[in-house]
């Protein structure tokens, strides 16, 4: 072992605390970007008294699937009142006075921690990495004092990050209050009448730009394989134009439509709809897509959706969906606040990224300039 490494194990510990007398209901799971998120699973007949209680200072972390995912999901909690994992979860802290806890956070979220635990798992179908090899793993410790260092820095940047977070989250319940006044208009219209269904065939397979659209009522990159499949059957779809998938509406309580705003055209599958708000009338089409965002809207596109084993919202009953349609004002107001605001997200978003890439940086930084012998 390098005389700058130190083995992970002799400044950890395992704690294992049960939420014995159910007093704690707040499920956590991690994310791959290592941060605790509200659980998904389903534990309406599940005893929680089994379940991990995880308090301000321990790390969790699942060391299953390492191999399989090449990361591992460990996340360092910070918040006043505690929570439950699964008891598939091992959970620890820092022991003495030679480690500081955010310190190791910022070594374990670079990628070549990820790479090199994945090295290190078993050989199972499940890639697991055991708590003895993960104590194994040597990193650098510097200095108490050269840690406070990076991590105030590093902290600095996330306050003024999450400050700007704060401001996004003010941005939406003015746009938010600002659509729940449009429920005042007396009169609302079937959406249908605005648009007119098209189709635009990828005559001669011209474009190979596949996308799809996801909950998010936005286009990403397909993760269809068309390996062998005839793009020339694939709609087009061009700037200003509607994607619609009728289908699963009722069982992912979505309805997947979404806006394309790129000037280059692109193919969806054949399966979607295409359309486009009509001359005749005066609708902006972003002020639909603001519509068709609200939750409400999804909870509607669930309540109206057949009873099929697709649960589908079909383009006739869709069309009959109606929403109060303002003045030309008011609608290029909403969709200004709107833009404004998923421009501010977009920006948080990079913002943190590039928080989170810092810390390789940071930790190259420790490699690289740790005296010898130290701690």
């Amino acid at each position: 072992m390098k005389s700058d490494y130190k083995r992970l194990g002799d400044y950890i510990q395992l704690v294992d605390v049960r939420n014995k007398d159910l007093a704690v209901t707040r499920l956590l799971g991690i994310n791959i970007n290592k941060e605790f998120m509200p659980s998904v699973a389903n534990v309406s007949s599940t005893d929680l008294s089994r379940y991990k209680v995880i308090s301000k200072g321990v790390f969790a972390c699942n060391v299953m699937h390492v191999g399989r995912d090449e990361r591992i999901p460990i996340a360092f909690y910070t918040d006043d009142e505690p929570a439950i994992i699964s008891p598939a979860y091992l959970m620890f802290t820092i022991v003495g006075d030679k480690l500081l806890p955010e310190f190791l956070m910022m070594h374990l979220q670079r990628p070549e921690f990820d790479r090199y635990a994945g090295y290190i798992c078993d050989s199972s179908i499940r890639g697991g990495l055991e708590w003895e090899r993960f104590c194994d793993i040597e990193i650098p410790i510097p200095d108490i004092e050269e840690q406070r260092k990076y991590v105030a820095l590093y902290k600095a940047l996330q306050k003024n990050q999450q400050a700007y977070e704060k401001s996004l989250d003010d941005l939406q319940l003015i746009c938010d209050r600002f659509l729940e006044t449009l429920k005042e208009i007396p009169n609302k219209e079937r959406i249908g009448q605005y648009f007119n269904l098209i189709d635009n065939r990828n005559v001669g397979a011209a474009i190979d730009h596949l996308l799809g659209i996801n909950v998010l009522k936005e286009f990403m990159p397909s993760k269809a394989n068309v390996g062998s499949t005839d793009l020339s059957k694939y709609k087009v779809i061009k700037q200003g134009q509607y994607a619609y998938s009728a289908m699963q509406v009722g069982r992912d309580e979505t309805v997947r439509v979404a806006l394309y705003m790129k000037e280059k055209a692109a193919i969806i599958s054949p399966a979607y709809l295409t359309f486009e708000v009509n001359g005749k009338n005066r609708v902006l089409p972003e002020f639909f897509m603001v519509w068709f965002r609200r939750l409400e809207f999804n909870r509607l596109g669930w309540f109206l959706s057949d009873s099929s084993v697709r649960a589908s919202l079909e383009w006739e009953r869709f069309c009959e969906i109606e929403i109060p349609i303002p003045s030309l004002v008011v609608q290029e107001s909403i969709v200004a606040i709107h833009h404004t605001l998923e421009t501010r997200k977009r920006l948080n978003n990079e913002l943190k990224t590039q928080i989170l890439n810092l810390c390789p940086i940071l930790m190259r930084g420790v490699a690289e300039n740790i005296p010898e012998g130290v701690v």
